[in-house]
C-alpha cells in the first residue's frame, strides 16, 4: 500500500518498509525526487514497498540535524534513504503517514487544482486588460472569455463529481452558513483527514493552530505556521463570509474585536473554530446545529 505525509511544492518521496504482511525488515530504502509535478513514476520506481511524500524542508532540516551541510544529488539520495529509515521505525510511524487519495477524489483533487489555476489566470489578465494598449484589449478580452468558457465547465465537472461521489458531505458541509461550494470541493479534495483527528491535530495540519516559541522564562508570541496552504485559502474565504452571515462565528469574531485582537489575530481564531466545527460535525454525521456551537466556543 502507498502512502504520504502532507506535501508541498517541490515534494521529495522516499523509500520506506514495505506493505504490513510482509517481511518485517526495512528493505530497499532508495530516494527519489518529485520532479515534474507527478507522482506517478516516483511510485511505481518503488512499487511493492511504502512510499512517503516528504516536505523538502523536513529532509533538509534533518540533513543539518545529521551535520550534512552540502547538497547534491548523491547527498539527497544518502540523506532520504537514512530519513526513511528513521520513519520507517518510528514507533508512532502511522502518524507521520497517510494513505494516497482514491481514485474519486485524486479526480476531484486535480478538477480543483485546475479551476484555482485558471482562477489565476483570469485575474493576471484582468489586470492587465485594466492596463492595457487599445492594440492588446481585443487579444486580452478574447483570453479572458476563453477562461470564462474553461472556468464554467470545470465547475460543471466539480459539481457533477461532488453530486455523485461526495454528496453526503457536500450537504452536512454546506449546512453551515459561510461554507459553499468551493469551500466544500477543496476539503473533500485536500483534507480527507476531516472528522478523523481531534480538533488540535486537525487545526495543526490545516495551518492554523498557533504555535509555540518558548525557551526557559522566555514567552514569545505565538504564530501559525506551515500547513496546507489550499486548504487555509478556502478556510478563511468561508470564515470571512461566516463573519457576517453566520450568528456564532460573528458573535464570536465580534467578541474577539472588542477585547482589541488584531482582525488578522481575530480572523485566524475565527477560522480555527470554524474548521473545528467543520471537523466535529464530519465526525459525528450531524448537521449544523447553532444552538450547540455557541454553547462550545
Amino acid at each position: 500500500m502507498s502512502t504520504k505525509t502532507p506535501k508541498s511544492k517541490g515534494e521529495k518521496t522516499t523509500g520506506a518498509t514495505r506493505p504490513s504482511g510482509s517481511k518485517a525488515h526495512p528493505v530497499g530504502k532508495g530516494a527519489s525526487k518529485r520532479r515534474g509535478g507527478r507522482l506517478g513514476g516516483a511510485t511505481k520506481l518503488v512499487l511493492g514497498l511504502a512510499v512517503a511524500v516528504v516536505n523538502p524542508r523536513q529532509a533538509r532540516d534533518f540533513a543539518k540535524s545529521m551535520g550534512v551541510l552540502a547538497k547534491t544529488d548523491k547527498v539527497d539520495a544518502a540523506v532520504l534513504r537514512a530519513f526513511a529509515d528513521v520513519i520507517a521505525r518510528h514507533e508512532k510511524r502511522s502518524q507521520f503517514l497517510r494513505a494516497l487519495p482514491d481514485e474519486h477524489r485524486a479526480r476531484l483533487a486535480a478538477l480543483v487544482t485546475r479551476r484555482r489555476q485558471l482562477l489565476e489566470m483570469r485575474t493576471a489578465e484582468s489586470h492587465r486588460l485594466a492596463m492595457a494598449h487599445k492594440a492588446a484589449r481585443k487579444s486580452l478580452g478574447t483570453v479572458i472569455t476563453f477562461l470564462d468558457k474553461q472556468l464554467a465547465q470545470i465547475d460543471e465537472e466539480l459539481d457533477q463529481h461532488i453530486r455523485k461521489h461526495f454528496q453526503d458531505l457536500s450537504k452536512l458541509l454546506r449546512t453551515v452558513k459561510g461554507v459553499g461550494a468551493v469551500t466544500t470541493q477543496t476539503l473533500a479534495a485536500t483534507l480527507p483527514e476531516l472528522g478523523h483527528l481531534d480538533r488540535r491535530a486537525i487545526t495543526t495540519l490545516v495551518g492554523v493552530a498557533p504555535l509555540a516559541c518558548e525557551s526557559g522564562k522566555r514567552r514569545g508570541s505565538r504564530h501559525i505556521w506551515g500547513g496546507r496552504a489550499e486548504v487555509r485559502h478556502a478556510l478563511y474565504m468561508a470564515t470571512l463570509t461566516a463573519t457576517r452571515f453566520n450568528a456564532v462565528i460573528r458573535a464570536f469574531y465580534e467578541r474577539l474585536l472588542t477585547h482589541g485582537k488584531p482582525f488578522k489575530v481575530a480572523m485566524v481564531a475565527c477560522m480555527r473554530k470554524l474548521l473545528t466545527i467543520l471537523n466535529a460535525m464530519v465526525r459525528d454525521g450531524t448537521t449544523w446545529t447553532a444552538q450547540l456551537h455557541a454553547k462550545n466556543p
